[in-house]
């Protein structure tokens, strides 16, 4: 180790010092290329600080080749500049085609800024997600149907991107499907993987809509791959599910003057009778609905029978009678017959009738 180390000094004392410095200064190239190499060293990271540092450091190492060429006249200051430039160059190519696979569609970014960034999802996670749609976008003309009811069978999940979607069951619409909400979210979450089934709904394009599809193998299968995808679709799906059963309530709301809770199992089947010309009758079934029903009144204990008779009678407490909707019956259809009509309309009287349910009406009162 000694003799190695005394080698080096002996080498280090032997070098030949500059026996005269040059007294004129190298060409503006020379300064150029330094000044260019100063700043791509001052560089940050991430992609766009990795173009500014190679950018300028390529820049840099051309301007060294000039002046080795024209002015130092170095085959080595020559070769090694050069070799230095093409390297940067190259990183420079790597970092455009990266940035050129990176970039999605407009309508897959924009569905991205609206729907993902706000989540925080990683970038490479949403290209799996739109790879298993096949990165299409569908269409959808005026009035045309997406599905219809006790026919179209349930074989994949599709968010809409624009337009505006009609659902309606029996003829009586029920509500709207706006941009970047899920089409078929509930008929989605009401299967297993393996079992089959048909919408029980319609579904009616209002205007020129666009939308993109997921094949229910294929995003089965990237579910059951990717635990995170899986996490995010189950918060998407359930967001789409409650804001639907959120737009039922509010046209109950607007329809009887009643707000129900969306918890009930048969609210979906309480949307008022079939869709007929309004006449009299309708109207005195509405007028009936609005209009609470007396409860008998209440016996009174021997205590306050031998009260004086000046004292007055307890108020009777009024109770709202169970809806006439929800004894009338519906059309004949494919998705539930009279026993299971039956059974819904008993479930949502026993639910109705027991005194944990609740009801808020628009005056601010709380019934029982």
């Amino acid at each position: 180790m000694s003799t190695n180390s005394s080698r080096v000094g002996q080498l280090l004392l032997q070098a030949s010092a500059c026996i005269s410095w040059k007294q004129d200064v190298e060409g503006a190239v020379y300064h150029l290329a330094n000044c260019l190499l100063l700043l791509g060293f001052m560089g940050g990271s991430g992609v766009y600080g990795c173009f500014y540092f190679f950018g300028f450091l390529s820049a840099g190492y051309l301007c060294c080749v000039l002046w080795g060429w024209f002015s130092a006249c170095g085959l080595d200051i020559v070769l090694w500049s050069f070799l230095l430039a093409v390297v940067c160059l190259l990183q420079l190519a790597h970092l455009v085609y990266r940035l050129r696979e990176d970039t999605l569609a407009e309508e897959f970014d924009l569905l991205y800024k609206t729907l993902c960034l706000p989540l925080q999802v990683p970038l490479q996670t949403y290209k799996e997600i739109v790879h298993c749609c096949e990165e299409q976008v569908l269409t959808l003309a005026t009035e045309q149907t997406y599905a219809v009811e006790g026919e179209t069978p349930i074989n994949r999940l599709s968010l809409l991107l624009s337009g505006r979607v009609r659902v309606s069951q029996d003829g009586q619409f029920l509500h709207y499907i706006f941009p970047y909400q899920f089409m078929d979210s509930p008929e989605w979450e009401s299967l297993q993987p393996s079992e089959e089934g048909v919408f029980q709904v319609t579904l009616t394009a209002e205007t020129s809509c666009s939308y993109i599809s997921w094949s229910r193998k294929s995003l089965h299968l990237l579910l059951t791959k990717e635990r995170y995808i899986s996490c995010l679709f189950s918060a998407l799906l359930g967001y789409d599910i409650s804001e639907k059963l959120y737009t039922l309530n509010d046209k109950l709301f607007a329809k009887f003057g009643l707000r129900f809770d969306i918890r009930l199992p048969s609210l979906y089947h309480v949307l008022g009778p079939t869709a007929a010309d309004p006449g009299p009758e309708s109207e005195k079934g509405d007028e009936e609905v609005c209009e609470p029903a007396a409860s008998p009144p209440q016996a009174t204990p021997t205590s306050l029978q031998q009260t004086p008779p000046s004292s007055p009678p307890p108020a009777a407490t009024n109770f709202p009678a169970p809806p006439s909707w929800a004894r009338l019956s519906r059309p004949d259809s494919g998705i539930l017959g009279e026993d299971s009509t039956s059974l819904v309309l008993e479930d949502f009287e026993e639910v109705s009738g027991s005194e944990s349910f609740m009801d808020y009406r628009s005056d601010g009162e709380y019934m029982r």
